[in-house]
């Protein structure tokens, strides 16, 4: 794609982008000028718009921002290293393992919050990642990646049916159904630290590991004759990929389509690679 191409795609896509967060922010309930939004911000008193876009609005819109940020990069990483494009974290049961953990605690009465929340998502995660991470070792040449996709969709399957269980058995469906389906209805300044935090970090270190996710993408073959090892380059990739979906799951709830649909509109329309 030429030069200005790519230029063109980024200016119209940071253009969206801005004017997405405005709407975001200013249309709802209650409707909300730019003045608002500027006072909000350089003048804030605690008048009930104000406080509706400084507390709630905001937080919630830079949450979305940051966790669809999470998903996007955690599966163009996951569809580099299977060499599937229709790979995404939930195919490797990764956030259904967090969701799991989370139904965990709510039928456990457990306190719900945001570092509650990052704890049992973290131990999902960490849970499923280690079992797909088993079949990836025990795996010969050849014959992982259709395993390790398979093993992640038979995982996805059997954590989600365990959470509704939880859910019906300890009467606390409606609550559980809420972190099934997805959202950032309650999300605040402290969900939006800590995406931002672990997203940050997890972005950095997918660059640093992105020019071994493309060499892998090529085929094992190819990164074996370039001196690279496969199977470590996907170890470090799931590393690197379970407390990113961790803290996304931890605000965002269980979102899907985000990780399987923006790797596939970038490479189209901006680079081929991750």
């Amino acid at each position: 794609m030429k030069q200005n191409s790519i230029k063109a795609f980024v200016s119209f896509n940071i253009i969206f982008l801005i004017i997405g967060l405005f709407l975001a922010i200013t249309l709802g309930a209650t409707n909300i000028g730019i003045s608002d939004i500027w006072n909000s911000i350089f003048n804030y008193t605690e008048t009930l718009d104000l406080m509706t876009i400084r507390d709630v609005r905001i937080p919630r819109v830079l949450s979305v921002l940051f966790t669809g940020g999470i998903l996007g990069a955690v599966g163009a990483m996951i569809q580099g290293v299977t060499r599937n494009p229709i790979a995404e974290p939930s195919l490797l049961g990764v956030s259904q393992g967090a969701t799991l953990v989370i139904a965990i605690f709510y039928a456990i009465g457990i306190t719900i919050n945001t570092t509650n929340v990052m704890i049992a998502s973290l131990i999902g995660a960490v849970f499923s990642g280690l079992i797909v991470i088993g079949f990836l070792t025990r795996q010969t040449k050849g014959s992982s990646i259709t395993k390790i996709l398979l093993a992640g969709t038979a995982i996805s399957t059997f954590f989600i049916s365990l959470t509704t269980i939880i859910g019906l058995l300890s009467n606390q469906s409606q609550f559980i159904a809420f972190w099934v389906s997805g959202g950032f209805r309650n999300a605040t300044w402290s969900d939006f630290k800590l995406v931002m935090v672990v997203g940050t970090i997890g972005l950095i270190l997918a660059m640093l590991l992105s020019k071994k996710i493309n060499i892998l993408s090529l085929g094992d073959d190819v990164a074996i004759s370039l001196g690279e090892k496969p199977e470590k380059i996907r170890l470090l990739t799931f590393i690197i990929m379970i407390p990113m979906c961790a803290a996304a799951v931890a605000v965002g709830k269980n979102i899907g389509f985000v990780g399987l649909i923006m790797p596939q509109i970038v490479r189209k329309y901006l680079v081929r690679t991750i």
